[in-house]
């Protein structure tokens, strides 16, 4: 089943995967808030959606469940395979950047920095 809105298709098929007409907002972006329980008014007004929109993705959600929930596992499966590329390539870029020394004038921010560090892990 298809939303609908205006005459036209409320849920399109793009490069992306899924998404809202008229927008840049996948599915898959309202899934994530969707699985953590968030109320429709506050995904609206994250996305800045009409009520229209809102209520055809998640209609379309609820009415085409397991096919959106399978897609949506494949997106956050290669997010997943994305990041851990781009964190091992930049493993050598992070360790280089975090052994220099700080910018002189700011010894004192970066003291602060450490100690609220040092505190926060502390509580943990």
């Amino acid at each position: 089943m298809a939303s609908v809105f205006n005459g036209q298709p409320a849920i399109i098929r793009t490069e992306r995967g899924l998404t809202i007409a008229g927008t840049r907002i996948t599915l898959y972006d309202v899934m994530d808030y969707v699985v953590a329980q968030y109320p429709p008014k506050f995904i609206q007004g994250l996305f800045d959606l009409t009520e229209e929109q809102i209520n055809a993705a998640l209609t379309y959600i609820e009415s085409n469940r397991t096919e959106v929930e399978a897609e949506y596992q494949q997106v956050l499966k290669e997010a997943e395979e994305l990041r851990q590329y781009y964190e091992e390539q930049n493993r050598e870029l992070f360790a280089r950047i975090a052994a220099q020394p700080p910018k002189p004038g700011t010894e004192a921010a970066w003291e602060k920095l450490r100690a609220a560090k040092a505190k926060r892990e502390s509580k943990a």
